[in-house]
């Protein structure tokens, strides 16, 4: 509103300061209480605390978008029917060509908006012709063994390289490595026990003689109690945003210059093992994929096929 009468002289009045603040008061209790139903939503169809929080955020975001402004009488609830799927549809937009956001990111808003309109306001119909966008085909990048051993040499705390080491032996997903307990960790049978990992899956995978070696290192060093890899907090367990933090000072440190995350140590364990030798059917179980297809992603990136290939400048 003030934006109308930028070249203007105003005078605030208590009464003008204080309708302004019990606006904002009332906006930020009606928010609240909408995503706090959102959320029990979500957790009463079973949804990951992981997904809740991203389409929490997601909820949020296209809110203040919007720019919804309450009426005396107004809720979230009844000022959000305003909005159709032309709405979305510009919102959706937005996150595309202003933000530049991925196709990925963007589907996941959609999915987090059609929870919102189905379940909460029971409006199931407006996300009806909003289409999705294509799912972009990326291949994931892959660090070679020669570089995965160079980052785990620049680790020098013992629980920062034990962390990074089972990640990349048994390829797991940064959330499952720093959830892993004590009891997780069967030595006799050499594997690891993943509980609920995406998609509230249990599975097994292997156990690294090596990486149990830095493991009985590191435990008898730290005595962890419960967690494997216990977080600040009494009683937490290491953040994913720590664990990556770790990873991205260990490439630093170690000189590489690709664009690699801490997931990317599960991607180069799911390579490496098909270089290998190793059947896609035994990689797509270790790593806990669905289906196939998912796995299959890393026949792209493996060198068994392209090694074979001479560049025509090579051949003499």
């Amino acid at each position: 509103m003030f934006e109308l009468f930028a070249d203007e002289e105003l005078i605030c009045t208590d009464e003008i300061l204080k309708l302004s603040f019990d606006g904002y008061q009332k906006a930020r209790t009606e928010m609240e209480g909408l995503l706090r139903t959102v959320e029990e939503g979500l957790k009463l169809k079973g949804y990951s605390a992981h997904t809740i929080v991203a389409y929490l955020g997601h909820i949020k975001r296209f809110v203040a978008y919007h720019h919804l402004d309450l009426n005396a009488d107004d809720t979230f609830a009844t000022s959000l029917v305003i909005i159709d799927t032309r709405n979305l549809q510009l919102y959706l937009l937005h996150l595309l060509e202003q933000e530049q956001r991925s196709h990925a990111y963007v589907n996941q808003a959609i999915s987090a908006i059609r929870f919102l309109f189905r379940y909460t306001l029971q409006r199931p119909y407006i996300e009806m012709s909003v289409p999705r966008p294509k799912h972009e085909k990326k291949l994931p990048d892959v660090l070679a063994r020669d570089e995965v051993l160079q980052i785990l040499r620049n680790v020098d705390n013992i629980k920062h390289r034990a962390l990074l080491m089972v990640t990349y032996s048994a390829g797991l997903r940064v959330g499952e490595v720093v959830r892993l307990r004590l009891e997780d960790i069967d030595s006799q049978r050499m594997m690891l026990h993943v509980r609920q990992g995406k998609g509230r899956k249990d599975r097994y995978s292997i156990l690294s003689k090596v990486a149990l070696k830095v493991l009985r290192e590191y435990a008898k060093l730290y005595k962890p109690k419960d967690w494997l890899f216990p977080g600040e907090e009494p009683g937490t367990h290491l953040s994913e945003r720590s664990a990556e933090k770790i990873f991205k000072k260990a490439c630093q440190k170690a000189g590489i210059l690709k664009p690699v995350s801490i997931h990317s140590l599960r991607h180069s364990f799911a390579t490496h093992l098909l270089e290998s030798g190793t059947d896609l059917r035994y990689i797509q179980e270790l790593l806990g994929h669905k289906s196939s297809k998912t796995t299959e992603i890393y026949t792209h990136v493996s060198d068994n096929n392209l090694r074979h290939i001479r560049s025509p400048l090579d051949v003499e």
